[in-house]
């Protein structure tokens, strides 16, 4: 008898590989936040819709606030207000601060440690030196 459920080859429902997904991004969220408002600074949706660009679709405008919160009470970015056209009201843009910049540059080395690690385990550590 056929297997009806929406399991996949790993015995994983689908819902369950999208959780899965889901916190991967949670530890390196706001990391990637950081990232992005050192490019330039940036409002929430915006940064939403830039992730969801450079292929992290998981991302929602739930999930960034409580992150871009954590980035500004650790003083990591600063917050502050734009009018906009008349159409709405003010968006809150964030910019990173001195301390952001060098928290983003050891970030990005212990995540490039990191994965680099992780990927070696993956491919049975074919490829290491």
């Amino acid at each position: 008898m056929a297997n009806l459920d929406s399991r996949g080859p790993t015995g994983r429902r689908a819902e369950d590989r999208v959780d899965h997904s889901s916190q991967l991004l949670k530890g390196v969220l706001d990391m990637c936040l950081l990232s992005l408002i050192a490019e330039e600074p940036s409002y929430g949706y915006e940064m939403a819709a830039k992730l969801e660009d450079r292929g992290l679709r998981l991302v929602s405008e739930g999930s960034i606030y409580p992150a871009l919160s954590r980035l500004q009470k650790t003083g990591l970015v600063d917050g502050y207000f734009v009018e906009t056209d008349g159409s709405g009201p003010p968006r809150k843009y964030y910019r990173i601060g001195s301390d952001g910049r060098s928290h983003l540059k050891t970030w990005a080395g212990e995540w490039e440690a990191l994965s680099t690690g992780v990927t070696s385990v993956l491919n049975g550590g074919v490829g290491d030196d």
